[in-house]
């Protein structure tokens, strides 16, 4: 006669710098499915943690940005693959957030597919975002897009299309990542960065936080070492408060309206985080 189990839940913690540690602050919140039943708990980051976060963002730059295009874009497609190893366990979350059989099932193969097709572009983009520029005199004269640094993403409620589709257009160009994962759904947020873990992303190249945008965005805004913030998660109303924070150190801001992430992938969420380097060169020299 079998025995009944007891249920082994699991505990959800923060993603920086390659490792999963808790909330410094010890702080965690519930976190229920669609119906209202108890999930998890999940890490709720402070502003140290935040820190945290963009100090080993920061540091994984400069060696992300240094591989080839090509490089990078193995390493991306790697993720889809991993991503699709796991594709039943992601179609069982998405369910327990509220998403029929069929549609959790879509929107994961729809998350891979988004992921391979932003990879296919690491080493396309600068022939796509460069030029040579036509000059009259003895000069070449060329433009070559380049990563601006570290970039803090609001990521938008939809808890897996709408999490890839904001990260890898980031980080495809050699840009690194903190992210504020789907407040009222985030555990797939580290589910996918278990993914991250296990592939050959270098640790700190993306990084996740869990807990209260409304805490951790403007900290993030006003981080002084942070270039650029995407807003997709952001509600109007709080667009104009970060943007100003955000003024301090003039970084690159894309609002919620800036480019849809629903819509149909294209080059503007990649290019909205590159710094364009036009170089001067004599002819014959």
């Amino acid at each position: 006669m079998g025995r009944e189990r007891l249920a082994v839940r699991k505990t959800y913690k923060l993603f920086i710098g390659g490792a999963f540690p808790r909330s410094e602050s010890g702080r965690s919140y519930v976190v229920n499915d669609a119906k209202g039943r108890f999930l998890a708990n999940a890490s709720q980051a402070s502003r140290k943690d935040a820190r945290d976060a963009v100090a080993a963002a920061r540091k994984a730059f400069g060696g992300w940005s240094a591989r080839t295009p090509y490089n990078r874009g193995q390493i991306l497609y790697r993720v889809a693959e991993v991503l699709e190893g796991r594709r039943e366990q992601f179609a069982a979350e998405l369910r327990a957030a509220g998403l029929a059989k069929n549609a959790a099932t879509a929107e994961v193969d729809e998350a891979i597919d988004r992921w391979v097709w932003y990879a296919g572009w690491a080493d396309k983009l600068g022939a796509v975002a460069g030029s040579a520029n036509p000059v009259a005199g003895p000069f070449f004269n060329f433009s070559t897009p380049e990563p601006t640094g570290v970039v803090a993403v609001i990521a938008p409620d939809s808890p897996l299309l709408g999490l890839v589709s904001v990260v890898a257009p980031a980080i495809v160009s050699g840009n690194t990542a903190v992210v504020v994962a789907s407040e009222p759904a985030p555990l797939t947020a580290i589910t996918l960065a278990e993914v991250l873990a296990t592939s050959d992303l270098p640790g700190g190249v993306v990084n996740v936080l869990t807990g209260r945008r409304a805490e951790l965005a403007p900290w993030l805004a006003s981080h002084m070492d942070v270039n650029a913030l995407d807003l997709a998660g952001v509600a109007a109303d709080a667009v104009k408060p970060l943007a100003e924070k955000a003024a301090d150190n003039l970084k690159r801001v894309l609002p919620p309206g800036g480019s849809d992430w629903s819509a149909e992938p294209g080059t503007r969420r990649m290019t909205a985080f590159l710094e364009t380097k036009t170089v001067w060169h004599p002819v014959g020299v």
